[in-house]
């Protein structure tokens, strides 16, 4: 993972806001490579000792509800590109289709297991494998989906020299975020305006904090969240 020439960047990256955390990160070349041999080691360790785990969650969403294991959705990252995040399936089949991209805390189409596996964020492990191809890190903002990246302001479409990431400030912060959206009809609206600013801010500054051990403490961090939740 390297980062690119300015002159090589999409053109709605090209902005006064975006270049000054390029330059920033220009300087940090070496812990951007750093960050990649970190991720790709890791991800591909965890990936072999937990492979029973994986396996027999496998077996369970699929045992307990119709639809297929895995959850894919098109999500953003580094420099805009687009790629299928991947997680355990936790909701009913097709539930993009029957409701808003953002979930309720108490959204009728989590299934039994699905919020046990959100809880505990088990869900998230099939990112071990967005991780070693490159398409995410450990840490990094969020992905989002197209429909709410339209709304990053120029400063916001700075997180995107970077890959997305797993876990991040923001997801430790927010990681009640669904207990905020009140209803489906207003969930979108409330995360655009108020919870999307808010995280995107959390982002923008791990741009300036960005490294490996900026990174181990925001993984011992997320595990503390997860065990405390």
């Amino acid at each position: 993972m390297f980062l690119r020439r300015w002159e090589e960047l999409n053109d709605d990256l090209k902005n006064d806001e975006v270049k000054y955390y390029y330059d920033l990160l220009s300087n940090k070349k070496f812990d951007i490579i750093l960050k990649r041999v970190f991720d790709f080691t890791l991800s591909f360790i965890l990936l072999l000792l937990l492979s029973p785990i994986l396996i027999f969650l496998s077996l369970l969403v699929k045992a307990t509800s119709s639809g297929p294991i895995l959850y894919k959705q098109e999500r953003v990252t580094t420099y805009g590109k687009t790629f299928n995040i991947l997680k355990f399936r936790t909701m009913v089949k097709d539930a993009d289709k029957i409701g808003e991209l953002v979930t309720l805390s108490n959204d009728d189409r989590i299934t039994k297991i699905g919020g046990f596996l959100r809880k505990t964020r088990l869900d998230e492990l099939p990112q071990l494998l967005n991780i070693i191809a490159g398409q995410m890190s450990f840490v990094g903002t969020r992905p989002e989906v197209q429909k709410y990246v339209n709304y990053y302001t120029d400063r916001m479409k700075a997180t995107l020299l970077l890959p997305a990431g797993v876990t991040s400030l923001a997801s430790i912060t927010f990681k009640d975020e669904s207990n905020k959206l009140i209803s489906q009809e207003s969930a979108s609206e409330i995360y655009i305006n108020e919870i999307l600013p808010i995280k995107m801010q959390f982002n923008i500054e791990y741009l300036e904090k960005f490294n490996l051990i900026y990174d181990l403490k925001l993984i011992i961090k997320t595990v503390i969240a997860v065990i405390n939740k």
